[in-house]
């Protein structure tokens, strides 16, 4: 494999990465109606680091470790149970 492709794979990883805090961050933002956040984060683009800042420091209720567990409790046990 070439080195191209490994620098691709790292651009892919961090695209993903930005992509999943962003989505969580804004739609945090969205339900606590904070405007100026989503505005904010909607336009900077920060790798995800502004998102995390927000939702465990800024967000109106704070997000949890445990509701990132609880997450993955739902989406497990929902697969399985369609299957």
């Amino acid at each position: 494999m070439t080195p191209l492709f490994w620098e691709n794979v790292g651009i892919y990883v961090l695209f993903i990465w930005s992509l999943f805090w962003k989505g969580v961050a804004l739609w945090r933002a969205a339900q606590l109606k904070q405007r100026n956040w989503f505005v904010v984060m909607l336009v900077l683009n920060s790798i995800g680091i502004l998102e995390i800042i927000y939702l465990f420091r800024f967000a109106k209720k704070r997000f949890t470790f445990k509701e990132m567990k609880d997450w993955k409790n739902y989406f497990t046990t929902n697969s399985t149970d369609k299957k």
